[in-house]
């Protein structure tokens, strides 16, 4: 049975305490779909649940569009993926996607329309939506 809420933020400084709040109550091994348009937050988002995870304020969290994937320490560890510039030649099973599911952390996915189906198996998914200069309409649905 799933469940859905959403809120609305109207700041960067806002749409973070959102992604804070959520990094403080989730549990080690959620996987976490985070969709919207460029530019909406997605990584803001990001920065807000890894202080909820603990993620000391001394680790700048940064989007990993060239990376791929960062891993952050906290309560536990929290893999930050950006899918945006993977096409469908990529090599999936490269990215190792498979080892950081089974590990014991929060996998956080931007981009989660561009991996195969058999890789879409979030707990959470996080939907942003500009609705403002500033403004966002983030909803969550819980698997």
């Amino acid at each position: 049975m799933s469940s859905k809420f959403q809120i609305n933020t109207f700041s960067a400084d806002e749409t973070r305490h959102a992604g804070r709040e959520l990094g403080k109550k989730v549990q080690p091994g959620t996987v976490i779909s985070i969709k919207g348009e460029l530019g909406c937050g997605k990584t803001v988002f990001v920065q807000g649940l890894a202080r909820g995870l603990g993620v000391p304020e001394s680790i700048y969290v940064t989007s990993p569009s060239y990376t791929l994937i960062n891993e952050y320490p906290g309560r536990c560890p929290l893999f930050h993926a950006d899918f945006y510039r993977l096409d469908a030649t990529s090599d999936f099973h490269d990215l190792g996607l498979e080892d950081i599911l089974e590990e014991n952390g929060i996998v956080a996915i931007e981009w989660p329309d561009r991996l195969p189906g058999h890789f879409q198996r979030p707990d959470i998914v996080v939907h942003i939506k500009i609705t403002g200069d500033n403004a966002r309409e983030i909803s969550f649905d819980f698997m």
